[in-house]
């Protein structure tokens, strides 16, 4: 199977310069382990033999749990462990050696069911290990073109013209339907919907089945479907519990799950004093359009791109392209999005060094200035007045950006930018 070079790879490679233990985690099936087995054989080039184990195995994972240190006598740093979740006894003992040789990078670990490990991995390697979040591909690393954070400013996006490589309608759709699962383009032979049915079948059984929180898997998968056909929009709980058949607090908890494995990102609203009328519901976005669509049963990209929810994956996949492109950088995406409660709404704010960049996502190859009417309620952030003697929460607007269908990057005034979808 062709590997496909990740984004992350220099992230993952400077974490793991700077912590004793590397942690890798994100979905299942997105690439982590080929990813560190990429970089270990790399390793293995330099001179430097990176022992690889994976708590797959019953008999490894036997061994983990029952006896750690003897484990760790077997597997000795430096080594990468797969699976980490299954043997979390090992956590403490990792501590020790850590303490002990004061080396970086000894330990590669990875893991998918994030709900259970990272709480015992914050209170186990506290300072000690530094996390890498790993989601499906990119644009940039399907097409094999340069990664960085999205900007809006010209001068970025300008400098973005020359490293993307325009893309029809047609083209974007297709992406959007295949998804982000790199299996299902390092290998052609590989069925859509196979592939997605078996994933869907893997996540219930192995992440879901034994929670607590969830004793029906259909019950669950249903509440999926209902999810994915809620991306891009606000989240309300009791909708989502009604259309269920579950309670509130229960659709709250399966969807925090869902977070938590990476299957969605809730957007909190950004909030500022000077915005009163603000409402504090997170936004929801399917995080791979590709298991969406499949569990909402669309057949083809055509079908995809003339149906109802054809704006609503447009916008879902402009967020989780701009989402991974901090991710892979090894930062926190500083990402927002703004409703009040006169309806009038932004789909994306970019927060960062007090300037705050407005983005509006429309499928559209000439949206019309119309589309950049919203961003003036964001005008009361940058008077020092609102404030109420609170003048240093004083925030500037950035440059603006409607990312759209267009073919070309074209001013929409001396603010804002037409922005085609391509060159994010």
């Amino acid at each position: 199977m062709t590997y496909i070079k990740r984004a992350a790879e220099d992230t993952v490679t400077r974490i793991s310069d700077m912590f004793p233990v590397l942690l890798l985690t994100g979905p299942r099936q997105v690439g982590k382990t080929t990813l560190l087995q990429k970089l270990a054989e790399t390793q293995r080039n330099e001179g430097v033999e990176r022992t690889y184990v994976t708590l797959d195995d019953p008999d490894v994972r036997y061994l983990a749990k029952r006896d750690p240190a003897l484990f760790l006598q077997r597997y000795t740093p430096p080594v990468l462990i797969d699976e980490i979740q299954y043997a979390t006894e090992l956590l403490p003992y990792i501590k020790m050696s850590v303490d002990r040789t004061k080396r970086k990078g000894d330990f590669w670990i990875t893991g998918s069911q994030v709900f259970r490990l990272m709480q015992n991995v914050s209170e186990s390697l506290a300072g000690r290990v530094g996390i890498v979040n790993l989601l499906g591909l990119s644009d940039a690393e399907i097409y094999q073109e340069p990664s960085r954070p999205f900007q809006t400013d010209s001068t970025y996006l300008m400098s973005r013209l020359s490293e993307r490589t325009s893309k029809r309608l047609n083209d974007i759709y297709a992406r959007i339907f295949k998804g982000s699962m790199p299996e299902l383009y390092a290998n052609e032979k590989v069925d859509w919907e196979t592939y997605y049915r078996s994933y869907v079948d893997t996540y219930l059984q192995r992440d879901i089945r034994d929670l607590a929180q969830v004793a029906d898997e259909m019950q669950f998968y249903n509440f999926m479907t209902i999810v994915a056909a809620h991306t891009s929009k606000p989240v309300v709980y009791e909708e989502l519990a009604a259309a269920a058949g579950i309670s509130a607090p229960t659709a709250k908890k399966w969807l925090s799950i869902l977070v938590s494995s990476h299957i969605i990102a809730l957007i909190q609203p950004y909030h500022n004093n000077a915005l009163k009328r603000i409402v504090k519901m997170p936004l929801l976005h399917f995080l791979d359009t590709g298991l969406a669509a499949y569990l909402l049963k669309w057949g083809n990209p055509e079908a995809l791109e003339r149906g109802a929810m054809s704006g609503a994956f447009f916008e879902s996949y402009v967020f989780s392209e701009i989402y991974k492109s901090y991710l892979n950088a090894g930062k926190e995406p500083p990402v927002y999005y703004y409703r009040d409660k006169d309806k009038k709404e932004i789909d994306l704010l970019i927060y960062q060094n007090g300037i705050l960049s407005p983005i509006e996502i429309k499928k559209s190859a000439s949206p019309g200035r119309t589309a950049i009417r919203n961003f003036r309620v964001l005008e009361p952030v940058t008077h020092e007045s609102s404030f109420e003697g609170f003048a240093s929460l004083k925030t500037e607007i950035g440059t603006g950006s409607v990312i759209c269908m267009a073919n070309d990057l074209l001013p929409v005034d001396e603010k804002n930018w037409y922005v085609p979808a391509w060159l994010i």
